[in-house]
């Protein structure tokens, strides 16, 4: 027995060591978790979300109402130094001859510390089967490099054209997500707002379910 007490002695020497160094890790693990806890709170989703969107005939508008509704995020519309005519056929030359030269008519609208939204839902009408001058104008005078974004479309009946194709070529260091698009009214035949009643609540609904797709705990 007392020949075995050195051995014992040492054995629990060691493991006594072994026991504080793991309690001196336990707490620079503890203290190191609550402070990188403190900084990395999450953010409530629509604190870092915003919705921007050019209406003409404000059906693009209400779509983006129903998205800022399920999402609390930040509404802002994009407006022009100068406005597009009011009439239709003047507004479709003028954009076909902004489309061709690659004018980027100057945004009235400014948005300050964009850098702090994560996610930006980006909405639009198909002009001539492309992006309207305005929303390429936004996508040249931001840098979205890094966030999220979520085109969302309204047409007047023949499609999103080249749209979203458009938005993932003049935003290359961002990630789009897959777009949402609905028939909005028809200009040209003197058809203007349309989201209202039954075509509302259908496409309130088309809202929701693509929403639903994102992993967003909204």
């Amino acid at each position: 027995m007392l020949v075995g007490l050195p051995l014992l002695s040492k054995q629990m020497k060691i493991t006594s060591i072994i026991i504080l160094l793991a309690l001196s890790h336990f707490a620079c693990s503890s203290n190191e978790q609550a402070e990188i806890g403190l900084d990395s709170i999450p953010v409530a989703p629509f604190e870092k979300t915003l919705i921007v969107y050019l209406s003409r005939t404000s059906n693009t508008k209400a779509v983006a109402e129903m998205i800022k509704a399920q999402t609390g995020g930040k509404l802002v519309a994009l407006e022009l130094t100068t406005p597009y005519p009011a009439d239709y056929r003047t507004t479709v030359e003028q954009v076909a001859q902004e489309n061709a030269s690659g004018f980027l008519p100057p945004l009235e609208t400014r948005i300050d510390s964009i850098e702090k939204y994560d996610l930006i839902f980006l909405g639009f009408p198909t002009w001539g089967m492309q992006l309207p001058p305005p929303i390429k104008s936004f996508l040249d005078q931001y840098d979205l490099a890094g966030k999220t974004i979520a085109p969302f479309n309204t047409n007047a009946g023949y499609g999103i054209g080249t749209t979203f194709d458009q938005v993932k070529t003049l935003a290359p260091k961002s990630i789009v997500l897959e777009g949402f698009s609905t028939q909005g009214g028809m200009e040209r035949d003197w058809v203007l707002f349309v989201m209202k009643g039954e075509k509302e609540t259908a496409v309130s609904d088309q809202v929701k379910r693509w929403l639903n797709t994102m992993n967003t705990p909204w």
